[in-house]
């Protein structure tokens, strides 16, 4: 088959299919890599990935045309595109939800390894804590209990304690830093 003559595509598609020439795959292939290349940018959205499957494409079909009957190539060579893009995605997907799996997995068990081993020092702090929350004044250390344990504001704890609004927030406020203080000299 010489290659300055114009052949339709069923005969380039015979004539490979008896001969496997790669040149002549090639001239049927050439005037659509164009298209094959928007198909695989659409789907794939990355230019060097989407040059890659141009490629890839063009391998598939050393096989996959002597396989198939192929009456409208170029409309084959979409669907042919289209999925080989389709099963790179959800190849793609699976390797990402895989590794991300991996990911959670290693940092789950590093952070049971943290929690295991911090937990005898939170547990050493409670205790620290507990005592000295037992060592503030009883208005401090009532205020202190309704907003850091119960979580509730200061209008409330004003309206169940009965002390002003400013007491509330100078109780809780000279409640926290004698904690602190407390704390500093029972890790000492």
């Amino acid at each position: 088959m010489t290659k300055n003559h114009d052949y339709t595509e069923a005969q380039l598609i015979g004539s490979y299919k008896t001969s496997g020439d790669l040149e002549i795959l090639g001239m049927l292939y050439k005037p659509y890599m164009h298209l094959v290349y928007g198909v695989c940018l659409k789907y794939l959205k990355d230019r060097e990935d989407s040059q890659d499957a141009v490629m890839q494409i063009f391998e598939k079909l050393i096989e996959q045309v002597k396989k198939h009957n192929i009456d409208h190539f170029k409309s084959w060579l979409y669907v042919l595109a289209k999925n080989h893009c389709l099963m790179a995605l959800r190849s793609n997907k699976y390797k990402k939800s895989k590794q991300q799996l991996e990911i959670n997995e290693e940092t789950m068990e590093s952070s049971l390894l943290l929690h295991h081993k911090d937990e005898g020092e939170l547990e050493d702090d409670l205790t620290k804590l507990e005592k000295c929350i037992e060592t503030l004044q009883n208005e401090q250390k009532r205020c202190v209990e309704l907003f850091y344990l119960e979580k509730k504001p200061y209008v409330n704890i004003a309206e169940q304690t009965g002390y002003e609004l400013k007491k509330v927030k100078s109780y809780i406020q000279n409640g926290k830093r004698n904690l602190k203080t407390c704390m500093e000299k029972q890790s000492d």
